[in-house]
């Protein structure tokens, strides 16, 4: 079981009232760190305290950030909330079988839910590794932010030894943290402008997504993305002979 609890990322929450919300229902289920990228009304909100009934050590603990990207860069396992694929051909999990990974999962992880209207961005769910979706009524799919997260947090709280001696995973591969994907990504679309791969330009958006997906896929750690970046390295300036 790892040792790091999820971190909770609301991004782009609309009303402080319902980030209030979201901190109760994490303070109930034993989780403390809420991460919170450009909020609309700003923060602090006035509006959030009320909400939280007494859980305002997580809105004091709150990070601000300005972008996702910014938010996850320090964490190994991503998972973004939706009710739609959205095109994404990445795994999809439900909050039971998420849970399950996550508590064997060896780094930080972290959970994105997106704004109360709109949900998650398709430039969000591109930084998750794998997407989770609730089977909830078809006819009726719609959850608010703070029941999507109290969903969640019950249950992770199922998988927890501390809530019901936590072992620690000894050995494990952790997969390397966000930001050096995001560079390792940023280094190899750079490469491949500079080779023309992108052809025809139209195509160009569609197959960066592609490209982002298959980088998810694999949790590379820290010493395989070092050494991919030193295969792009490579081809971008290869030894002359002799």
């Amino acid at each position: 079981m790892s040792i790091d609890h999820p971190a909770i990322v609301l991004v782009k929450p609309q009303l402080g009232e319902n980030i209030g919300k979201c901190a109760r229902a994490m303070l109930n289920f034993g989780l403390t760190e809420m991460r919170i990228v450009n909020p609309r009304d700003g923060w602090p909100n006035p509006d959030a305290g009320p909400s939280a009934a007494g859980a305002d050590i997580v809105l004091e603990q709150a990070q601000i950030f300005e972008t996702t990207a910014e938010a996850v860069a320090d964490c190994h396992h991503i998972y973004a909330t939706t009710v739609r694929k959205r095109g994404m051909t990445k795994e999809v999990l439900t909050p039971q079988s998420a849970a399950v990974e996550m508590s064997a999962n060896a780094g930080k992880t972290a959970i994105l839910f997106g704004p109360e209207r709109s949900g998650l961005e398709i430039a969000d769910v591109e930084l998750a590794r794998k997407i989770i979706t609730a089977p909830i009524n078809p006819d009726f799919g719609s959850l608010n932010l703070a029941q999507a997260v109290i969903l969640l947090a019950y249950e992770v709280s199922k998988t927890r030894d501390d809530l019901v001696q936590p072992t620690f995973v000894e050995n494990a591969l952790i997969p390397g943290p966000q930001q050096d994907l995001d560079l390792l990504f940023e280094h190899l679309d750079s490469a491949l402008e500079k080779a023309r791969y992108y052809y025809p330009p139209e195509r160009a958006p569609a197959t960066k997504v592609t490209l982002r997906n298959l980088l998810t896929k694999p949790g590379w750690t820290k010493e395989e993305i070092q050494t991919f970046r030193g295969v792009i390295s490579a081809l971008e300036k290869p030894k002359k002979d002799g």
